[in-house]
């Protein structure tokens, strides 16, 4: 690797089954990094328009190609692995990457054989364990001294979760294996939570969001748990159900022939799960602490993803700090390991926001003036539901204010109709809202706001007097997954429109929900919003700064 040139980071690893819709491998993506910088990044799908699109593969060439990336190729090459494989072959033939294989997870990157273009080049493999670590650098930085690292998701190259601390300035491995492989299956891999969600197995990558928010409306039972693992989870049901029907019936006196997403013991199970998942990663978690006696954790991997879980350790005070990347899931995987590249290049990465995606719409730029924001405002205060495309897209799963649908939080049913009639929701998933600090101080009772709200990654319980003010938002539970917004630098646009509520109309915060619809990718470029917009039946939307009545 060479300092003084940039680096290429891929993840495109194939699927084991070639089909529309990922089975084992998805999200795949790239990022160009120099001097501990992002210079482009692309999470796939938004780009092809393809949920979850795993076919990088296919269209490397001409993406590559679109950017001027294929006339200089003087840049560090770094390909992300994945529990299928190591080995990056396009479908044009002429880029080829084959890593070594080994029985353990190296603390470096790999050197492998390449071809690209046609000519043998250095290229380096990074595991997938430490790709998503390394996803937490461009947001926190390098990692602080007497660090626990943790990575956890459905499956890495080698194992679902792994554990590395970092100390006297290296990262050394700790322990990685499949031992919790039970746990993450519970929200991607368990039959009997598709059949109660009502998805099929080609549809695994959106279940688990679907399980977090039903599960708020039940409770954990520890006969219910007691009676799962008895079961072993009914996890291999995919076909008849009759085995789980008999059980409930015997031991619970549950005498019912279908499942369905309003039954309340279907929602306990569902609790039970989710109970389980966050007690069994609190014990490891505290059990990792009492042996190195850690002050930061950096948490990463589609497990993060899980609010619920992650409020719990921060409330936990195992550590001084919990840091959590906005993209803790495969779409980070390309960030991750180029900035771990860049970092052990240069020493030390760059700060950034999360407003990463911006592969081909370099050239948006946002103007912020106030008679927009005030016809934003007005139409927000009529009711009016709202959408947002600003400058560069966010990185992640979760829209943080450039890619977002806009509403008043102190109303359910415009709530209710904006997940389900504009999203095409299901009834049970909530929308979050985002504010203003001094506003979540305001509902939350609590004096500081812990910075994972910034990436709407933990969950907060909103005072009982102050749910009305935000009905629209507040969970069945009585929580919120708050995001807020810090100063102006962090969002412009969206910060001087909640400030102009706040001070004007006493408006404390908004829904903000991902701008897109079920099954398909967050918006990409101002065309593409505009057109969204007009087939989700939006009101208005925001293209750079501009408010446009539709």
């Amino acid at each position: 690797m060479d300092v003084l040139k940039p680096t290429l980071a891929i993840y495109g690893i194939q699927d084991r089954i070639n089909t529309d819709t990922p089975f084992y491998v998805h999200d795949h993506a790239l990022t160009l990094m120099e001097n501990g910088k992002v210079l482009k990044h692309l999470t796939l799908e938004r780009l092809s328009r393809r949920k979850h699109d795993n076919k990088l593969h296919e269209q490397l060439y001409d993406i590559l190609k679109q950017e001027g990336l294929l006339k200089n190729t003087d840049y560090d090459l770094v390909f992300v692995d994945n529990v299928v494989g190591r080995t990056f072959l396009s479908s044009c033939g002429r880029f080829r990457f084959e890593a070594p294989l080994n029985s353990h997870l190296s603390t470096m990157p790999e050197l492998g054989r390449c071809w690209w273009l046609d000519r043998e080049r250095e290229a380096y493999a990074l595991n997938h364990e430490l790709a998503h670590l390394g996803a937490c650098l461009p947001f926190y930085g390098s990692f602080n001294e007497n660090s626990l690292l943790v990575h956890f998701d459905g499956g890495g190259s080698l194992s679902n979760l792994s554990v590395w601390e970092f100390k006297k300035g290296s990262v050394q491995s700790k322990e990685f294996h499949w031992d919790y492989k039970y746990l993450s299956g519970l929200f991607n891999a368990n039959a009997l939570v598709f059949g109660i969600i009502g998805s099929k197995y080609i549809e695994q990558n959106s279940v688990p969001g679907k399980m977090m928010g039903l599960a708020s409306f039940g409770s954990y039972k520890p006969d219910i748990e007691d009676w799962l693992i008895k079961n072993d989870y009914f996890k291999d049901l995919w076909g008849s159900k009759k085995v789980f029907f008999d059980a409930a019936k015997i031991d619970f006196g549950w005498d019912k022939q279908h499942l369905n997403t309003q039954d309340s013991f279907l929602h306990d199970i569902v609790a039970t799960m989710q109970g389980i998942f966050q007690r069994e990663l609190l014990t490891k978690l505290e059990l990792l602490q009492h042996n190195g006696q850690y002050d930061y954790l950096y948490y990463s991997g589609g497990s993060a993803l899980n609010i619920v879980a992650n409020t719990q350790i921060v409330e936990s005070e195992l550590f001084k700090h919990v840091f959590i990347p906005p993209c803790p899931e495969d779409s980070g995987l390309s960030l991750g390991a180029g900035a771990f590249v860049e970092w052990l290049k240069h020493g030390n990465i760059n700060s950034h926001s999360p407003y990463l995606n911006n592969w081909g719409i370099q050239d948006y730029s946002t103007e912020v003036k106030l008679d927009e924001l005030e016809k934003c405002a007005l139409e927000l205060l009529k009711g009016k539901v709202i959408a947002v495309c600003n400058n560069t897209g966010e990185i992640g799963p979760r829209a943080l204010g450039n890619r977002s649908i806009l509403a008043l939080a102190n109303n359910k049913s415009l709530a209710q109709k904006v997940s389900m009639t504009h999203k095409k929701r299901e009834w049970y998933r909530p929308v979050a809202p985002i504010m203003l600090v001094k506003n979540a101080q305001y509902f939350t009772g609590k004096k500081n706001i812990h910075p994972l709200a910034d990436y709407m990654l933990l969950d907060f319980s909103i005072l009982p007097e102050k749910q009305k003010e935000i009905e629209g938002v507040v969970h069945v539970d009585g929580t919120a997954r708050i995001q807020v917004v810090r100063k102006k630098e962090d969002n412009p646009f969206v910060f001087d429109l909640l400030q102009l509520l706040d001070r004007k109309y006493q408006v404390k915060a908004l829904i903000n929900t991902s701008f897109n619809v079920k099954g398909e990718p967050i918006v990409h470029t101002k065309e593409g919003a505009l057109k969204s917009a007009q087939n989700m039946n939006l009101d208005g939307v925001v293209l750079n700064g501009h408010y446009q009545q539709l």
